[in-house]
Parts: structure tokens; sequence; C-alpha cells
């Protein structure tokens, strides 16, 4: 007997078809021994639907109140699932944020966990009734409904699963698991069977859509074994795989992993703008002059470089911030020209970031510069460049995309 939580995403529980589709999952791990608690996302497209009434109804809504409506989408699919698996004959109930309690930090709208007492769900578990938990909500300071953000749900599955010491996190989703690099892009790209937490937050952060930055984070420091599998698959199909898991993709520590790849995965990101300030003064000073008005105004700055001047009288500074911050990001250093004394504000949005992704890089050299070589025999200029002990990052023109993701995943013998 295991201790599991199951989570579904909002392509999951669409309607009642797929909600019935989902109690087959649930009650399959039911009636094979396991204690289950299940987190749901709200329907697809209920959250959109309920932020646009927000908005429409002002565009200076107070934020209580908006986690107030956009957490009740959660709430309805969390009661017809469990008066599904009622009548499938599965002892079940639905719990809210509030309920359990699920408590966070007064960031409504960007909530983030701050303690969870599993105690009342270990209860129910060892009863034998399977608890139905709505994602994405919590508990505030100020007693009032709050919300973790875009994809909270995967949080409050990690949450859940730390706070009743599971055995497993099982993250259903639409698809089948976490492979080397986007299977739309690279159709040879393979399904992992195992990735890092470390690899899987650098996936994460980097462009890889599976599951939210968060919920990697929380699970890494929790230890939660995590568990990438599709909502789609038939719930009666056999659920042997590699070492006796169903096909998916673990997310472990690297302990568990013993074949390591130099390299696990080729990741990307379209959501970049780069930004170049041209001939400013060289002096003590000139980057916290830069980056601290974009601080100020919540913009984070990602890849930076920076190059002086032959006679060392001034330096150009280029760096990225994400996309949809570039514009608010141009006026900030805007306002900052008569302080700042550049000579040339320029800027790009038809960039992307390209990283390469791999524990194994830690203990193996030269992976850098076959990246680089590689691109370069391809004629694809890099723009930028960061590093960390498992991943390297360039960015390049937006129109080469797909050219250096396939170079990138072939040059690694990631190719199925």
């Amino acid at each position: 007997m295991a201790r599991l939580v199951m989570k579904f995403g909002g392509t999951s529980v669409a309607n009642l078809e797929r909600i019935r589709n989902v109690a087959r999952h649930v009650k399959r791990e039911v009636e094979a021994g396991n204690q289950v608690a299940v987190v749901v996302s709200a329907m697809a497209g209920k959250t959109n639907e309920l932020v646009a009434l927000c908005r429409e109804a002002s565009t200076l809504h107070d934020a209580r109140e908006y986690d107030a409506i956009v957490s009740s989408g959660e709430q309805v699919s969390a009661g017809l699932l469990a008066i599904v698996l009622q009548a499938m004959g599965v002892d079940a109930r639905s719990w809210l944020g509030w309920q359990i309690a699920m408590h966070t930090d007064a960031s409504h709208g960007a909530a983030r966990i701050t303690d969870i007492d599993g105690d009342k769900l270990i209860e129910r578990l060892e009863m034998g009734q399977v608890a139905v938990v709505a994602g994405f909500q919590g508990l505030s300071p100020d007693n009032r409904i709050s919300t973790l953000g875009r994809g909270g749900s995967d949080t409050s599955a990690v949450a859940v699963a730390a706070a009743i010491k599971a055995d497993r996190c099982d993250i259903y989703t639409d698809v089948d698991g976490v492979y080397t690099t986007d299977p739309r892009i690279v159709p040879r790209a393979r399904r992992l069977d195992r990735i890092s937490f470390e690899e899987m937050l650098e996936m994460a952060s980097l462009g890889a859509k599976v599951l939210q930055v968060r919920s990697v984070e929380m699970a890494m420091v929790h230890g939660v074994r995590t568990f990438v599998r599709s909502s789609f698959d038939d719930p009666d199909a056999p659920q042997i795989g590699v070492d006796n898991l169903p096909p998916g993709t673990l997310i472990c520590d690297e302990d568990e992993i013993v074949e390591q790849q130099v390299v696990t995965g080729i990741a990307f990101s379209k959501d970049e703008a780069q930004i170049s300030i041209r001939n400013v003064p060289d002096k003590p000073g000139v980057a916290a002059s830069v980056f601290g008005p974009l601080s100020d105004s919540n913009i984070n700055v990602d890849m930076i470089v920076q190059n002086i001047s032959p006679d060392g009288s001034t330096t150009d500074i280029t760096f990225t911030v994400p996309l949809a911050d570039y514009d608010r990001a141009m006026k900030v250093l805007e306002d900052q020209r008569a302080d700042l004394q550049f000579g040339l504000l320029e800027g790009a949005t038809d960039v992307v970031k390209v990283s390469v992704i791999g524990m194994g890089m830690r203990s193996h050299a030269g992976v850098a510069s076959q990246c680089f070589r590689s691109l370069a025999e391809k004629g694809i200029n890099i723009r930028a460049i960061t590093t960390s002990e498992i991943k390297i990052s360039v960015l390049i023109d937006s129109a080469y995309t797909e050219l250096a993701v396939r170079t990138l995943h072939s040059l690694y013998g990631l190719d199925g």
C-alpha cells in the first residue's frame, strides 16, 4: 500500500466525461489498496472566464475579491469529482484550501504557501476516504481566500504530498512525460524515464511548460518524488513501465538516477527581449544605476553582457528581460537617461533563449565549446551567453530557433 497524491489539470477535468475518466484513474489506485488524495484545477477555460469578469467589473478591483472569484473554478471541479467518485462507489469528500488549512502569505493573486497541516487529510485517508482538494487556493493571514498564481495547482499538489508524507505525487497532464525537448520541434525527442529535481527546475524555468517552476522548487526542498504522466491514458491499461512505474517521467533525487547522461535536454524560451545600453560612462556603480531602477520596478533581468571601450571611458551593457516587461523596462531606462548619461538605448524582441541542460556537465569538459562550434557551423550568431554548473544558455535570433534546437539535440546524442 502506498500514499499517493494525484493532480489533474484543467484539460483533464474540462467536462463531465473527462471528470469521469479522472475518477476511473482514482478508483484504480483505491482498488490497488492505496491511500489517495486528489488535487484538481478548474475546468479548462474557466479561470480565464472568471478573470475576464473581474476585469470587466473594474480594472482596479480588490485583489482579495479577485481571489474569492477566481478560486471558485477549483471548488466546482473538486465537488464534481467527489460526486462522480461517490457514484462509482468510492468514498470521497471535497476539501477547499481554507479547510485543510493551506496557509499562505498575503500576496493575493500570487501567494506563496507558508504552512500546511496534513493531519486532517491523513485522518481521512487512513479511514479509506479519498480527499479531493481544490488546487490553486489557500488561506491568507487575514483569513481570506488567497490564490497561488497561474499553474498554482501543481504547487498545491506538491505541498499536499509533503504535508501527508506521500510516497509519490503524480501530476496528470495532457502530455505523457518530460521529453528531451519539445517533440513538435524535434519529432525524434525521447521521453525521459527519470530526471533530477535540479534538471527539471532548469527545464521548467528555461521554457519547458510541463510543470510550474515553484512546484519543482517545493518538490526539491521537501524531497517529494514527482511523477509526470498522461491523464488521457486508458485507466484500465497495464500500469507497468520502467522499474515497475507506470509510463511517464519520474522527477527525483539525483541519487536515484543510475545512468547519468552528460546532457539531459534542450529547452528554449521565446518569451525573451534584449536591451542594450550603449556608451555608458564607465565608472564604479554604473551597473547598480542601470539595474537598480529595473529591480525597483519588479523587472527580472537575466543574461548580462558588458563590454568596455578600448580607452576604458565607456561601456556597453546588454541584457535580457521577460518579453512581457520589455516596454516597461525601456520606459524605466529612458526615464533614467539623464542620470545614466548613455548614448543610445536599443532593444529587440525577435530573440530566443536556447539552453543545454544536464547534471553530467559538472564532470565533463568541452560541452560549451561543442555547443558554440556547432551553432557557428550552422551560421547561427550568439548574442549573449550565460552558464551554470548544469546549463548553458545562448541568446540567438528567433528565426533560428528550430535549427538551433535540432542541431543541439543531435549533437548531444538525444535523438531517439
